[in-house]
């Protein structure tokens, strides 16, 4: 049987690790990996996670299954922080699941079981992994322009062009926030006329919110995921804990799913369990726990929601940073948009042989389609990165 197996490609992404470590430079700068760094360049513990986590261990004293769904109290506190008070709890239902990646992986499992004609839409571009999985899953996919390559922005016109051509019953998945990997945005009012316009389609939001914080602050990276919610009839949304609480090996996501209506919750939220048992039986719960114990504790929410927002202003000084550093450089403002773009990630408009100069001439490692994380940057390799960006002609 294994011998039938093929060889598969590499991940893009691991292949540039495994380059930045093996290149013995010492002015080498890793932009490549999607992780939060500090200045350091280390991806600390938390400090409200730290504390939780003692609690933890002195408190709990079993280690025994939670339940298909995860702990409720996490679905509760975690639904609160991305959906606000006012989600709509008579028709939400919510399972635990193995990071964000899980919760992604789970959704598209929920539409290929309740529609397997639907056609699952991407922006262009998107997280890699989106593609791969519905691919893997023989699901039909197709794309709706979204990055405008000549502005850095959103190309908003072909985006709802595009939309245009979605059937009753498709989903559509959708950045909740720091859109990865171009780091350009929906506006709020571009939010309620994707809404408006899904709505009328009779189409349904898949919502990806794996930054929440890492933007424009907690409340403001949700408020269009709010909008979609209170505006459609039925709507998924995934979430991811591995960022703004910084615990990415704890695996820690949510899967939620608007029922269209209070009758249609219960069979929903059976479904969810059922698919969590056949994919792994019972989600992990360390991490789940950890959060849930942060967002329902006043001093450590707050604590966490400090250092989140010093995590937030950090990542946008360094990108104001580059903006100037290259402003200066060039005697021009066509690299204004990196102030601009919110979250870790750019996309700087390099080609692969741009990408490979810098690569090569001054040890930069990017994606070789130009997508960078900010975060992988300091003060000090400011000036080094919009160097490497001039010489290689960008």
């Amino acid at each position: 049987m294994l011998t039938a197996l093929t060889p598969q490609a590499p991940d893009k992404i691991l292949a540039l690790m495994a380059a930045f470590k093996q290149d013995t430079r010492a002015d080498k700068i890793d932009l490549g990996v999607g992780v939060y760094k500090d200045a350091t360049g280390l991806t600390p513990v938390m400090r409200a996670v730290k504390a939780a986590e003692r609690q933890l261990v002195e408190t709990q004293d079993t280690k025994v299954y939670t339940g298909l769904a995860g702990d409720p109290a996490f679905a509760d506190a975690l639904s609160t922080l991305v959906l606000g008070e006012d989600r709509p709890r008579d028709r939400l239902a919510a399972v635990a699941t193995p990071g964000g990646t899980g919760a992604i992986r789970q959704g598209l499992e929920l539409i290929r079981m309740a529609a397997p004609e639907a056609t699952v839409w991407l922006s262009n571009p998107t997280w890699p992994n989106h593609p791969a999985i519905i691919d893997y899953l023989g699901m039909p996919s197709s794309s709706y322009r979204y990055f405008d390559t000549a502005t850095g922005g959103v190309d908003f016109d072909g985006m709802m062009s595009d939309l245009e051509g979605v059937a009753p019953g498709d989903a559509v998945i959708l950045h909740g926030c720091c859109h990865n990997p171009t780091g350009a945005n929906l506006t709020l009012d571009q939010w309620g006329e994707v809404a408006a316009l899904l709505e009328r389609r009779g189409a349904v939001p898949f919502i990806d919110i794996a930054y929440q914080g890492f933007g424009d602050g907690v409340e403001a990276d949700a408020a269009g995921t709010r909008a979609m919610i209170a505006a459609v009839p039925e709507a998924i949304i995934a979430a991811s804990c591995s960022k703004n609480f910084g615990i990415y090996r704890e695996r820690t996501g949510l899967l939620m799913a608007a029922a269209p209506s209070a009758e249609r919750l219960a069979v929903t939220q059976g479904a969810m369990a059922t698919l969590n048992r056949l994919n792994f039986s019972f989600p992990p719960d360390h991490g789940a726990r950890v959060v849930t114990m942060i967002l329902t504790d006043d001093a450590l929410r707050a604590d966490w929601l400090a250092e989140l927002e010093d995590v937030r202003l950090g990542m946008l000084t360094l990108r104001e940073a580059l903006a100037a550093a290259l402003r200066d450089r060039v005697g021009s403002d066509r690299f204004g948009f990196l102030a601009a773009h919110r979250g870790m990630f750019s996309r700087l408009g390099a080609s692969p042989e741009q990408v490979e100069a810098m690569r090569r001439d001054h040890g930069v490692y990017m994606v070789g389609d130009s997508r960078m994380n900010i975060a992988g940057l300091n003060e000090r390799t400011v000036p080094m990165l919009a160097d490497a960006i001039v010489a290689a002609g960008v």
